[in-house]
């Protein structure tokens, strides 16, 4: 996997050595207690965690630190809001060197498995409700996730439609926002209401009504253009902790997601600039 080649992991961390905060300075009178462990090999075995999917213990020991430590060093993290922080440095880097498409924007929820419960967590409607969580995208029209919000599984994606677009709107995207692609699931009056007082043209196809005896019209319904939010959930989905998460706050969901958003944005631009780079160098 892309996320782990030495070149985006060490341009993802150059960010996140910069948004650490300071470590607590070195107290103990004779200085003889264990040394702290280096935050480089902590975030590789975050990085490690996220990709395989594995527990926390195997991550470290590949790393060959203690699981406490790599838990308490992701909660620091965490409260310092380094994740977040992250993610929205890589939005913005990618929209300085590539520019986002915000014309067609897509919005959709994608649901996966939860089996150690806990909190953000509820009975997932497509697997035989077993316990599962989500999260609802949105992307420009190429793909590239904007906005994300993580919620239980038995959370319906129209539900999360105006915490989505609110985490839009606070990050600029959602004024230069034109037209906005949704599927069925969305097909509800409060939807219609809410996209027609923010001034967003919706593209919603109708639900299915039920089968009835009389001779139906054939009608012809727009379904919209919703391929990049898809894709960008099987982006999301490549990484084996989203896809299979045993956290047990969604406050650690939501600092997966960050993190596996700025390793797709980073690798998207190592990308650019392997391809485009070498062009302008020649010219």
């Amino acid at each position: 996997m892309l996320a782990l080649h030495p070149v985006v992991v060490d341009a993802v961390f150059a960010a996140v050595e910069s948004l650490i905060p300071p470590a607590r300075p070195d107290t103990h009178p004779l200085g003889c207690h264990r040394r702290r462990v280096t935050d480089r090999i902590c975030f590789e075995a975050m990085l490690v965690r996220l990709v395989t999917g594995c527990s926390w213990d195997v991550a470290a020991r590949v790393l060959h630190i203690g699981e406490t430590t790599l838990r308490r060093r992701r909660d620091e993290w965490t409260r310092a809001g380094v994740f977040g922080a992250l993610a929205h440095e890589a939005l913005e880097a990618y929209d300085k060197a590539i520019g986002l498409d915000l014309a067609e924007v897509a919005i959709d929820g994608s649901q996966h498995k939860a089996p150690s419960d806990g909190e953000g967590t509820g009975k997932n409607p497509i697997d035989r409700g077993k316990l599962g969580w989500k999260w609802s995208l949105a992307t420009d029209a190429n793909g590239i996730p904007l906005a994300w919000a993580p919620e239980a599984a038995n959370r319906h994606d129209s539900q999360l439609l105006e915490e989505t677009l609110s985490i839009l709107d606070s990050r600029g995207y959602e004024v230069e926002l034109e037209s906005l692609h949704l599927d069925r699931g969305y097909d509800f009056p409060f939807v219609r209401e809410l996209l027609a007082e923010s001034g967003i043209e919706a593209v919603i196809p109708m639900r299915r009504k039920p089968k009835s005896r009389t001779r139906r019209t054939k009608v012809t319904v727009s379904l919209g253009d919703r391929w990049p939010v898809e894709r960008a959930n099987s982006w999301l989905t490549n990484f084996g902790s989203l896809r299979r998460n045993n956290d047990r706050k969604l406050v650690h969901r939501e600092a997966a997601l960050d993190l596996a958003v700025a390793l797709i944005l980073t690798t998207k631009l190592m990308k650019w600039h392997k391809r485009y780079g070498a062009i302008s160098a020649a010219a």
